[in-house]
């Protein structure tokens, strides 16, 4: 990202802890039936659950859209890409 460019707006919601729409999403980093990991410009940001599964993603309006039984979602700094979350996770 630019310096002059804006950031994203960032908005998320949850119906019935059964689908979760997020916008403001820079990427996926990784997903599995329990965790979706997706990156904010400066932050990670993470839905944990189960039978999860990532039903849409454009990086282009930074919308993402995940449907299974949503048990939390939570934010972290952000970490380089260099050492990645799956560095990180994987350890």
């Amino acid at each position: 990202m630019q310096k002059n460019e804006p950031k994203k707006p960032h908005a998320i919601s949850i119906e019935e802890r059964k689908i979760l729409k997020a916008t403001g999403i820079s990427d996926v980093e990784g997903f599995d039936e329990t965790k979706v990991y997706a990156m904010l410009e400066d932050m990670a940001f993470t839905i944990g659950g189960k039978n999860l599964k990532v039903v849409s993603f454009s990086s282009e309006s930074g919308d993402l859209a995940v449907e299974g039984e949503i048990d939390s979602v939570s934010y972290s700094r952000a970490i380089s890409r260099k050492s990645g979350i799956f560095a990180r996770i994987f350890r």
